[in-house]
């Protein structure tokens, strides 16, 4: 049984995502409309692990949701995932009268949330992670930023491309999911779209398609390559070789991370993490909060992280119609 929160931890964990402040502003805002303390975790789990633990107030989070990254900073932490790690961070938690904490992250992240609450800290998970690959929910706080963020930057390569004649491969990150990458696709107008779920590795395949767009007038051909299949630019000089088409490898890379938070992030970001506040003040713990089906949701930590995601068919379908 859930016990009744009076002071409330946050922290950040993983990769950074834009919006995660809005996130973290919401909490804090929220969290003292409603009475209780709020404790600022800093560096995530490794931050909790060392005791990097500060108050927070209104003003701690003034100025901030307009901000890419996150203000409490984030790491990744080794000796969290073992047994003996978990415990001490139960027991500092309890040491710092912290007895809800608001996890804003990835899976990774969930799974030390998950923990937690087994040692009897109420806890609640938010997903912050530009890859967009949470299974529990359609929307990850930082993919609208990240994604918005590479497009535009693909437009810019785009320019040049036509400009000398070029193939172009700009390798977008994700992880080892596809996302981003189809959503560049769609909507930089690719020629083509490598995701990890579908890529056969069949390069004599897409080699034939840039030699037949170049017979038909085409100027560039853009290739949108994910993080999950890589290797750009050893790609580009096979391209090049078998083409005699110029071929440029262009790795976006983490600009892709950073950037002021779309309006979508900042405002999915804010219901987000007062959500989570209200949910430890119902008693609930070992919950992600997700968004599904144009609805904010709760889901128990465990069974989200047993669901899996995939590219949905339909879309991957369309943009196979739409490359050319």
């Amino acid at each position: 049984m859930a016990n009744q929160v009076k002071t409330i931890g946050v922290l950040t964990s993983g990769g950074d995502a834009p919006g995660m402040n809005a996130a973290i502003r919401a909490v804090v805002r929220t969290a003292i409309h409603k009475g209780l303390k709020v404790k600022g975790i800093m560096r995530g789990y490794a931050g909790l692990l060392q005791e990097e633990i500060v108050d927070m107030d209104s003003t701690s989070v003034s100025d901030i949701i307009h901000r890419g990254g996150t203000i409490l900073y984030t790491a990744r932490c080794q000796e969290f995932i073992t047994a003996e790690g978990q415990k001490k961070g139960a027991e500092i938690c309890r040491k710092h009268n912290i007895d809800g904490i608001v996890v804003i992250g990835g899976d990774g992240s969930f799974r030390g949330a998950g923990k937690l609450s087994a040692l009897g800290i109420n806890t609640i998970g938010l997903p912050g992670t530009i890859d967009l690959d949470i299974a529990c929910t359609d929307y990850t706080i930082g993919f609208d930023t990240a994604v918005n963020t590479a497009m535009e930057a693909i437009d810019k390569v785009r320019d040049t491309s036509t400009s000398h004649e070029r193939c172009s491969i700009i390798e977008v990150m994700g992880r080892n999911a596809g996302y981003i990458a189809l959503w560049c696709g769609f909507a930089n107008g690719a020629e083509d779209i490598l995701l990890p779920e579908r890529y056969d590795g069949d390069e004599q395949s897409l080699i034939n398609r840039i030699i037949d767009n170049r017979k038909r007038g085409k100027k560039h051909h853009i290739i949108i390559n994910a993080e999950g299949i890589g290797h750009s630019a050893s790609m580009a000089r096979r391209i090049e070789a078998a083409t005699g088409i110029e071929t440029r490898a262009t790795i976006l890379g983490h600009m892709q991370r950073g950037g002021a938070p779309t309006c979508k992030d900042r405002v999915y970001a804010s219901i987000m993490g007062a959500r989570a506040v209200e949910l430890l003040c119902e008693g609930k713990s070992n919950r992600v909060v997700g968004y599904k089906h144009g609805e904010y949701v709760d889901i128990d930590i465990q069974e989200a992280l047993a669901m899996t995601k995939d590219i949905p068919e339909d879309q991957y379908q369309i943009s196979k119609m739409l490359v050319r």
